[in-house]
């Protein structure tokens, strides 16, 4: 496991509002949210967890979440910051297929993208409410090399993806254990903030509240259990503290 670093790749930002960040908390707040993705470089090959929002997808259908994203926070310019090209990648594995974490999945052609069965199905066949969150499918672009996955699922050696179902049927957050730094799990849209996992105040949007709930309580149980650092999806404070690229951690 050791020498393998950990980029967090800065995507722009999005507005919702703070009743969508919290289930019934604060109605009619905006709130910016970051949106990132994480390059993890290791012994055994690229591996990218989400990849953020297409910018012209957004302002052409939500415009309302008021999007700024230069061109230096693209998937392909964050890469080049870390010193790859988008060819370069060899495995995608996205949270869970929402807008906001696969847009960029369409320059990844080299790479194999771990997909949970249920989640893959529900983004082609979404629940009414479901659609403007899957909205942008141009990850699933042709010639697309999809390994079906389902379960917890150990990507290459401390690197692990959990089932944390609720936000989506078929959600994934990541753990990156390092040998000489903390390890590091990112919670996806299972943990929007640090509220959410002090408070169990699952998000607004979701499939299932009650799997929502027990998905919190996963990721407080394993982040005890692996002394991992806790990294949420969606909330601006801890974020402008983090180390982004070029910069990274572990190594």
């Amino acid at each position: 496991m050791s020498g393998h670093k950990v980029y967090l790749l800065d995507g722009g930002s999005l507005v919702i509002d703070a009743s969508d960040v919290h289930w019934h908390i604060d109605a009619g707040t905006p709130v910016r949210f970051p949106v990132y993705s994480v390059l993890v470089e290791h012994s055994d090959g690229l591996i990218l967890f989400d990849t953020g929002y297409d910018l012209d997808h957004v302002n052409r259908v939500l415009p309302f979440e008021q999007p700024i994203q230069t061109a230096e926070q693209t998937i392909p310019a964050q890469l080049a910051l870390c010193g790859y090209r988008p060819e370069d990648v060899d495995v995608v594995v996205n949270s869970h297929f929402h807008f906001d974490h696969v847009g960029g999945n369409k320059y990844l052609t080299n790479a194999t993208v771990l997909v949970h069965k249920e989640e893959l199905r529900h983004a082609k066949v979404p629940e009414p409410f479901e659609r403007l969150g899957y909205s942008d499918l141009t990850f699933d672009y042709e010639g697309v090399k999809y390994k079906p996955i389902s379960g917890d699922y150990e990507i290459v050696p401390g690197v692990t993806v959990f089932e944390t179902p609720g936000h989506t049927i078929g959600h994934y957050s990541m753990l990156i254990e390092l040998e000489e730094a903390a390890n590091m799990l990112f919670c996806g849209d299972a943990a929007y903030t640090r509220t959410t996992l002090e408070k169990e105040w699952i998000a607004g949007f979701h499939l299932d509240p009650t799997q929502s709930v027990t998905s919190i309580r996963r990721l407080n149980y394993l982040a005890r259990k692996k002394g991992a650092d806790i990294y949420p999806s969606h909330e601006m404070e801890p974020f402008l503290t983090w180390k982004l690229a070029p910069q990274y951690y572990g190594g």
